[in-house]
């Protein structure tokens, strides 16, 4: 079983989460978050990521919202913002937001080096379509794949909300080089509504269970507060590769979350386990065809998810 005597040698980092609440204003929410930036900066933060749609509403929870009221190009106003920002620090800086390119919309994490430099973009690749969560009326599907950042603190990717739920995207990025993955979200409940479980439990746990399956550190950040009929959970953590919580925000508190990382630990516990060596990617064929993809026309006749349809309405 895990062979624990394996000696490696120490790589430190730190990396800093910064939960948020989010009002209408959004000017008001850079500047914000410009603030929270520069806390986590000085606490040694050396990558920090922000949490999904961090300057707006998220208004993928109604049907029908204009687009152009929320999305920006990049370059634009908030992106060249965060990207002279990481250049005064010296940090590595994650910006998750709502971006058009052409005549197309992408829920989009753009990623600036410590000396400004734009390093690339990832888009959202799953895009989920549920009561409170109508994000297909507003993302395309991500089409250009996973994205390595390669950076002078460390190798990370970034995947977004919904693509948490995915283990093959969580073993795609560790395969591809990943050190860390970073998970910025925007999850909470539908109030009014009475889950059929512990979702929150759920969306933590299956997150934790990357780290473990993939011998990864897994970094969340998610919003907190009240939005609307949505209750967002907060709780942003940092996991270590063996599944233990290393920091968790609170539920309801806007937060600077700051964790050192030893990314040594990746291949210390990758070694002893064994989980990536022993695959038998030989008998995963049917992971890679298109069985079970189709839409469901079973949903509108589900009771929760009239239920869910009510609570959204405030009733």
């Amino acid at each position: 079983m895990a062979n624990f005597i394996i000696q490696m040698k120490s790589k430190f980092i730190t990396i800093g989460l910064i939960q948020n609440k989010v009002s209408a204003n959004i000017k008001a929410n850079i500047l914000k978050t410009e603030k929270m930036i520069r806390q986590a900066a000085k606490k040694g933060a050396q990558i920090i990521c922000l949490q999904e749609l961090f300057q707006t509403l998220y208004f993928p929870q109604w049907e029908k919202m204009d687009k152009n009221k929320y999305a920006e190009t990049i370059p634009g106003s908030t992106s060249s913002a965060m990207q002279k920002l990481a250049k005064e620090l010296g940090i590595v800086l994650i910006v998750p937001i709502y971006e058009k390119l052409g005549n197309k919309f992408f829920n989009t994490a753009v990623v600036f080096d410590e000396k400004g430099k734009n390093i690339g973009r990832y888009h959202k690749i799953h895009i989920p379509h549920d009561p409170g969560f109508y994000e297909k009326e507003y993302f395309e599907q991500g089409q250009d794949g996973y994205k390595i950042f390669n950076t002078k603190f460390g190798k990370f990717a970034v995947l977004i909300c919904f693509d948490q739920w995915f283990p093959e995207a969580a073993r795609q990025v560790r395969l591809d080089g990943a050190q860390i993955i970073f998970y910025p979200t925007a999850v909470g409940e539908i109030i009014g509504y009475k889950s059929e479980g512990d979702w929150h439990d759920a969306w933590e746990t299956i997150q934790r269970g990357h780290a473990i399956a993939n011998s990864l550190y897994v970094a969340t950040v998610n919003r907190t507060g009240r939005e609307s009929q949505m209750q967002f959970f907060g709780q942003s953590f940092v996991s270590d590769p063996f599944g233990k919580v290393l920091k968790r925000a609170g539920k309801d508190k806007e937060e600077v979350l700051v964790q050192k990382l030893d990314l040594s630990q990746n291949e210390f516990f990758a070694e002893g386990w064994g989980f990536l060596r022993n695959r038998r990617p030989d008998t995963y064929k049917k992971l890679t065809s298109n069985k079970l993809v189709k839409n469901s026309k079973k949903l509108q006749t589900v009771a929760h998810y009239k239920d869910e349809i009510k609570a959204l309405k405030g009733k």
